[in-house]
C-alpha cells in the first residue's frame, strides 16, 4: 500500500489544508506522486502568476511554471524543511525564471538590421488619448531587468542585496532599476 492510499480525500484535494500540507510535503519527498500532484495543484497559479509577471509572456511563463514544478519534483531531497515548502518552491521558481532569461539571448532578438535606415526612423504608435493600460500589461511593457527587479521587490517583497546577489548585479543597480520601472509604469499609467 502506497503512502498516499492511507491519506483520506482532503489531504489530496486541490485546495491544501496549511495542516496538512507538511504530510503532504513529506510524503512527497519519499516519492510519493500523488501527495505532489496535491501540492502542484495547491501551488501551481502562485507560480504561474509570478512566472507570468517576470516574463510578460503567457506562453513562456506556462513552459517555466511546468519547468519550476519539475526541478521541485528532482530537488526535493534538498528541501530540508526548515522554511515552508511554499517559501522554497517560491525561490526555486525565480531561480528557474532568471536562468531561462540569462540563456534567452535578448539582445539578439532586439537588434534589427536592414539596409535602409529610413526604416527605423518611424514613430512608435501613440496610444489613443484617454486610453489606459491596467497594471499588468504595464509591468509586461516594462525592459526584461527593470521588470524582473520591479517584481521580486515590489510584488514579491525581495530586499534589494538579495536581488542584487540573485541577479548578479550590484545593489545600487537594483535600487535604480527599480526606480527606472516605477518611473516607466507611472508614465504608462497616466
Amino acid at each position: 500500500m502506497t503512502h498516499a492510499a492511507s491519506l483520506s480525500p482532503p489531504l489530496l484535494s486541490a485546495v491544501v489544508d496549511i495542516d496538512a500540507e507538511p504530510d503532504l510535503v513529506r510524503l512527497a519527498r519519499e516519492g510519493d506522486s500523488r501527495a505532489f500532484a496535491a501540492l502542484y495543484r495547491t501551488h501551481v497559479g502562485r507560480v504561474y502568476a509570478l512566472c507570468l509577471r517576470m516574463t510578460a509572456d503567457s506562453s513562456l511563463a506556462e513552459e517555466l511554471t511546468q519547468q519550476a514544478f519539475i526541478g521541485a519534483w528532482e530537488k526535493f531531497p534538498q528541501f530540508r524543511g526548515e522554511g515552508s515548502f511554499s517559501a522554497w518552491l517560491h525561490r526555486l521558481a525565480v531561480n528557474t525564471v532568471l536562468m531561462a532569461c540569462r540563456s534567452r539571448s535578448r539582445l539578439a532578438s532586439r537588434l534589427v538590421f536592414t539596409d535602409d535606415p529610413a526604416a527605423l526612423e518611424t514613430a512608435p504608435p501613440s496610444r489613443p488619448s484617454g486610453a489606459r493600460l491596467d497594471l499588468e500589461q504595464a509591468i509586461a511593457t516594462l525592459p526584461a531587468q527593470a521588470r524582473a527587479i520591479f517584481v521580486l521587490h515590489d510584488v514579491e517583497g525581495w530586499q534589494h542585496d538579495e536581488i542584487a546577489e540573485k541577479l548578479g548585479i550590484a545593489t545600487g543597480t537594483s535600487k535604480a532599476q527599480l526606480h527606472r520601472a516605477r518611473g516607466l509604469l507611472k508614465e504608462a499609467l497616466r
